[in-house]
């Protein structure tokens, strides 16, 4: 049922959450009328269930009609979040009908993106057992409190990987959301955020840093990281960037290869941890990136790649047929 607005406040609360589709109209109004039997209509629509659609009598609310310039009816205002994000004049149904179209589109493809984005971050933090999230890397730190946490692990002789959050802003912004922690640098063991340097710092002074990194390096070796790791898809890249952010032409190369054949596959940044780079390279035996595993196994590099999409086999290869 298509709400009516009663109050001013009640007119601030549709508009503020979510999105949201106004009708500013007017009794006496047959256009008007007919669009509210279309909005009627509307609000019975499955994919129109998470839009909250009001009406709201212009004469009436007289200030918010002039705040909105609303000078003739019908006239529907779109808002997203409080914010007015479309605007339709006249009585036009399929016009109004796009417009909404559009707009769930539009939220569809934002809700993917965040959707994307963190299950990025989920991969990520979950790429080494102990993983800090720091300006620069272990051998080299790009600030005092990057410099204080890697010090004070090396101190204790564990074994961690980073990833330098000065290299792929998209990460460092994010991160601060998905962890709810909003500085850096940040200590991730087994997934799981630890905390930032004063945390770190609390932790080693009470005994509990060694306990937890003794844990976690129990678990698992080297050689045990990368197995998981060359299973973490059917389709496994280990390249210099990501696959929306190549870091070389040869990893760039493949992705675009990649791309193709449409047929999902996941990328392994080796620039963001020192240990896996070297130790992948003696584990599968291949000197050079990228390297491209299907189920587990090594196909090869980009070369290997290439001769296989000029003989017409990547993508059964991909597949896991050949």
């Amino acid at each position: 049922m298509v709400t009516s607005i009663t109050s001013d406040t009640e007119f601030d609360a549709i508009k503020s959450n979510g999105l949201s589709v106004i009708h500013f109209y007017a009794d006496w109004s047959e256009p008007c009328q007919h669009m509210n039997n279309i909005l009627e209509d509307l609000v019975l629509e499955n994919e129109f269930r998470n839009i909250k659609i009001a009406k709201c009598l212009a004469e009436d609310f007289a200030e918010i009609s002039l705040k909105h310039n609303v000078s003739a009816v019908p006239k529907f205002i779109m808002f997203r979040n409080g914010v007015q994000v479309d605007v339709l004049d006249g009585a036009d149904p399929i016009q109004l009908n796009k417009k909404i179209q559009a707009l769930l589109t539009k939220s569809d493809k934002t809700e993917q993106k965040v959707e994307d984005i963190n299950l990025r971050l989920k991969s990520l933090v979950n790429s080494a057992p102990v993983l800090l999230f720091m300006k620069g890397s272990k051998s080299e730190p790009k600030c005092k409190f990057s410099t204080a946490i890697v010090n004070l692990l090396n101190d204790i002789g564990a074994e961690f990987s980073t990833f330098d959050i000065l290299q792929d802003q998209v990460v460092r912004e994010k991160l601060k959301i998905y962890s709810n922690w909003p500085t850096y640098p940040q200590l991730y063991i087994n997934g799981e955020l630890i905390g930032g340097l004063d945390i770190v710092k609390e932790l080693k002074e009470n005994g509990e840093l060694n306990d937890l990194l003794k844990l976690e390096n129990s678990k698992a070796n080297l050689n045990d990281r990368l197995k998981l790791l060359i299973h973490k898809a059917d389709v496994m890249a280990f390249i210099k960037g990501n696959k929306q952010v190549a870091r070389c032409g040869f990893s760039n190369q493949l992705i675009q290869i990649l791309n193709q054949t449409g047929i999902d596959y996941e990328t392994f940044d080796i620039l963001s941890d020192e240990e896996v780079r070297q130790g992948l390279k003696v584990y599968s035996d291949w000197p050079t990136y990228p390297q491209v595993y299907v189920k587990g196994s090594l196909i090869g590099g980009l070369d290997i790649i290439k001769e296989l999409r000029e003989g017409g086999e990547l993508i059964a290869t991909l597949k896991g047929e050949i």
